[in-house]
């Protein structure tokens, strides 16, 4: 088997990394929003066994245990990945470096999640585990796409530092989305386009954005005050309109600048992805947050990730 040849095989393991990881980060809001986090109060397995028996929080139960079933089996092929990496390390287009850095961050993720677990739903443990699980997913998508043979040409380079601003400015959107949901701040403002129908409803900022309060705090159902949880919610929605124009314009400028049919691709795609996510949190607010849509709140999250780290890889194709 040739270098190529082997590249291919990698890569489509990369695939189906990628899309389990979409699938574990999916599950992961799923379990939060049915409050399941703590359905198993050990790890890793649920009332000492690897299925769920017990009879008072079976539902629960499952769902956590369904959740770290394919979490078990993403760390498998990861780990795949990386034994794979190394051994043909000598290959010129095998990437190395990418494929350790996730398999750390996968070890690190499965801490955080005996974490939540142990800690109560910290609202800061969480929101790391969904940023960990779509950094996750961002990696693997980058090792999956086959980079273009020739370089961008020199009007697509000028994209290149708005791709960094827009991967910064999603980044603080997925946390305050986290923080959002692990915080229960998503029914705080439950008509649009104003907030308990003012366009500055009263607010605690200052209790809002602490990242720590302490051991032994259960935060199952939130502690917060409402004044807090609107201060989450209403800055929120100012990332989402922040964030949203920025990905929007640097997709527009990605078709504006392209000459090839890659980045105008990338581009429409991260373009269709904020339309589809702000109509999903739009949808979420005036249906009284179904849980259906919160699922696929998170999931839009994945594609935005997805969308947006297809066009960084046209603009920066791998170096042999």
């Amino acid at each position: 088997m040739d270098a190529t040849t082997r590249m291919q095989w990698f890569r489509r393991v990369a695939l189906v990394g990628a899309l389990l990881a979409a699938a574990v980060v999916v599950l992961g809001a799923w379990v939060r929003l049915t409050d399941a986090g703590l359905g198993c109060p050990d790890w890793p397995g649920c009332y000492g066994h690897i299925y769920p028996e017990n009879e008072g929080s079976f539902v629960k139960g499952l769902h956590e245990m369904i959740h770290r079933y394919f979490a078990g089996t993403l760390v498998g092929i990861i780990a795949l990945l990386m034994v794979f990496a190394i051994w043909n390390r000598r290959d010129r287009i095998q990437p190395l470096t990418p494929v350790v850095m996730l398999f750390f961050i996968v070890l690190m993720q499965a801490a955080l999640g005996a974490l939540t677990v142990t800690l109560l739903v910290k609202p800061l443990i969480v929101t790391a585990h969904l940023l960990g699980g779509l950094t996750t997913l961002g990696i693997l998508w980058w090792l999956c796409l086959s980079p273009d043979a020739k370089p961008p040409a020199p009007r697509e380079m000028k994209l290149r530092p708005w791709a960094l601003i827009a991967f910064a400015a999603l980044a603080v959107q997925i946390f305050l989305g986290g923080w959002t949901s692990t915080n229960y701040a998503a029914v705080a403002c439950p008509d649009l386009p104003t907030c308990q129908r003012a366009w500055w409803p009263p607010m605690d900022f200052h209790n809002a954005f602490v990242l720590w309060r302490g051991l032994h705090v259960d935060f199952t159902g939130g502690i917060l005050s409402n004044a807090a949880r609107t201060a989450i919610h209403v800055t929120h929605r100012i990332g989402a309109v922040i964030a949203g124009s920025i990905l929007i314009i640097v997709g527009a400028f990605a078709i504006y600048l392209s000459e090839g049919r890659r980045l105008r691709v990338a581009g429409t795609l991260l373009i269709v992805a904020v339309l589809l996510q702000i109509s999903i949190g739009l949808s979420m607010v005036h249906l009284g947050m179904p849980l259906t849509l919160a699922v696929f709140h998170n999931a839009g999250a994945a594609l935005l990730v997805i969308a947006l780290t297809t066009l960084v890889r046209t603009l920066w194709p791998a170096r042999h």
